[in-house]
């Protein structure tokens, strides 16, 4: 296992606290990893051993980490389309739903908020699983429902390309936000009770979802705009409109993120990436090899937990304290912060922020509390609907 260095009184605090209010963490691509490094052979790539050196996650480091509740992602890439990518999408449920008939005494398979209160109490950490981007769906709600019924509890608008329906944060203006069946696609989503997940798309997506939906949206995995300029992270005034509607904000640990001198650094090393013929976001053996000799050559930009402290204390101040949360974004990313390199590493951004003299009341919300009731005040909504499933179609409303 990695060791995580005490270096600080505040670490036991930390642990001592996450034994009480473990973390709910809005987005780990480890089902990603296992396709790319293991072609989802469980017994290949074995989470109940220490994959340090292999992976960001395993069992024992979620445990050492203080990890209540895992939001797993069913990513498939942005360049996948149309039935390609809903036939990715099923084979990520297949790999989490595995996953969690292996590891039944560590992994309890969750759906709801009281699922998720009652795998804290048994001592097991609660799974869900979230879409992540609209293509997975295929421009379908009837593909969307499909996906609710195999247990995705949130869908995350775009990826880093725009949909039909959707403009994403790293894409050339599209719709303009979101389209009349991008609207659909958000109330449809508030009847089934499943998150709209705003990481990822672009400001006037947020702008549009947060004008049409009836129920919370989250970002599973955005950090703050003023503390460094991404079009990945959260503006302000989106950050301002949280409270009415009661949605979390999932701050992500992705260095490109979350510190300004690694956007530079990493925009070359992605061009790097595609110099070599590989994908930016690659992470077999191949590619880090390539990573590895670039950063050799020029030295990475370390962000810290300091680092991402500093977008939870804006973000707390921007949204309030209970709509902020964490997503790390584990094994979907090349580069981790180097104190939090891997899912053990969560009580040193606990010890950091109880230095900066957060309550225990403050963090208890943060780790936990405010990630389960936004799930159940989804479910208030999807339970007080009259609406019938949507039969609309891409064609009939967006021409």
């Amino acid at each position: 296992m990695s060791p995580v260095p005490e270096v600080r009184g505040s670490l036991a605090e930390a642990r001592a606290l996450l034994a009480d209010f473990p973390v709910v963490d809005g987005h780990n691509d480890l089902p990603w990893a296992l396709r790319e490094h293991a072609g989802y052979d469980l017994d290949r790539l074995d989470v109940a051993a220490d994959q340090t050196g292999r992976l960001h996650t395993d069992l024992p480091r979620l445990r050492s980490g203080g990890v209540g509740a895992q939001f797993w992602s069913v990513y498939v890439r942005s360049d996948m389309a149309g039935d390609d990518a809903v036939s990715a999408t099923l084979e990520q449920i297949d790999c989490v739903d595995r996953l969690l008939a292996r590891h039944p005494a560590e992994l309890a398979p969750a759906l709801t908020a009281d699922d998720m209160e009652a795998a804290r109490a048994a001592g097991r950490i609660a799974s869900l699983k979230g879409a992540e981007g609209g293509h997975s769906i295929n421009s379908s709600l009837a593909t969307l429902r499909a996906l609710h019924t195999l247990g995705v509890r949130y869908m995350t608008l775009t990826h880093n390309d725009n949909i039909p329906w959707a403009d994403s944060a790293t894409d050339e203006p599209g719709v303009g936000g979101l389209s009349a069946f991008g609207r659909e696609v958000v109330r449809e989503m508030n009847r089934l009770g499943m998150l709209v997940d705003l990481s990822h798309v672009a400001a006037t997506t947020m702008r549009d979802a947060l004008d049409t939906s009836e129920a919370p949206v989250i970002f599973s995995h955005s950090s703050a705009r003023a503390v460094c300029d991404h079009p990945r992270n959260i503006p302000d005034g989106i950050l301002e409109r949280l409270p009415a509607n009661g949605g979390v904000a999932m701050a992500t640990f992705v260095p490109k993120f979350v510190l300004p001198a690694a956007v530079e650094w990493t925009q070359r090393a992605d061009e790097n990436m595609r110099a070599h013929g590989l994908h930016h976001l690659d992470t077999s053996a191949r590619a880090m090899a390539v990573h590895a000799a670039f950063e050799a050559a020029e030295p990475r930009p370390t962000a810290t937990a300091a680092t991402v402290a500093d977008h939870l204390d804006h973000m707390r101040e921007a949204a309030g304290i209970a709509h902020i949360g964490i997503g790390g974004d584990f094994d979907g990313t090349a580069f981790t912060p180097s104190d939090l390199a891997d899912v053990a590493g969560y009580p040193n951004l606990i010890a950091e922020l109880l230095d900066r003299r957060w309550s225990r009341t403050d963090i208890a919300m943060l780790t936990w509390q405010n990630a389960v009731r936004v799930l159940r005040d989804a479910e208030s909504v999807a339970r007080a609907s009259t609406r019938p499933p949507s039969t609309a179609t891409l064609a009939s409303l967006d021409g």
